[in-house]
């Protein structure tokens, strides 16, 4: 439990603080990173880089290290602004990350950013003034479809 990787000398300082935190917290579970990850809803893999800064852990692992932990209130909330300011300062990979092991990227949970989503782009929703303007123009067509026909049988 207590002979962590060294971490690399280029790690932002916000980042390098917040995972020798997560350590900290994930020896006072007193678990192995098999029996954490049969605890959460992460993997063994996963713990490893986020507890060796290869990969920002989402806000949920995190939340469920602190659950373990026994780490609540307060306690637990400065552990998630810790988070948050080692997401920001995180450095980026220079290629594009394949989507998480559960398979699809997080599209719309706000806490999992960059790091979870896919590299190809996202299809929009169809605009609601297009499908709107769509649906008169149909009506419309059908009035007068309707029209014709009346005049021309009458």
């Amino acid at each position: 439990m207590g002979a962590w990787q060294p971490l690399p000398d280029d790690l932002p300082s916000e980042v390098r603080h917040f995972v020798e935190q997560l350590r900290q917290l994930k020896d006072r579970t007193g678990l192995s990173l098999v029996a954490l990850g049969a605890r959460t809803a992460y993997s063994k893999s996963s713990w490893h880089r986020y507890l060796n800064a290869g990969q920002p852990p989402p806000r949920q692992a995190v939340a469920a290290l602190c659950r373990i932990a026994g780490l609540d209130g307060p306690d637990a909330e400065r552990f998630t602004v810790r988070w948050e300011l080692a997401v920001q300062a995180w450095p980026r990979p220079t290629t594009p990350q394949p989507p998480s092991e559960g398979g699809e990227a997080y599209e719309d949970d706000p806490t999992l950013p960059w790091w979870d989503e896919r590299p190809e782009k996202r299809t929009r929703a169809p605009d609601l003034n297009r499908v709107l303007l769509s649906a008169v123009l149909l009506l419309v067509l059908l009035l007068v479809a309707g029209v014709a026909g009346a005049v021309a049988s009458g």
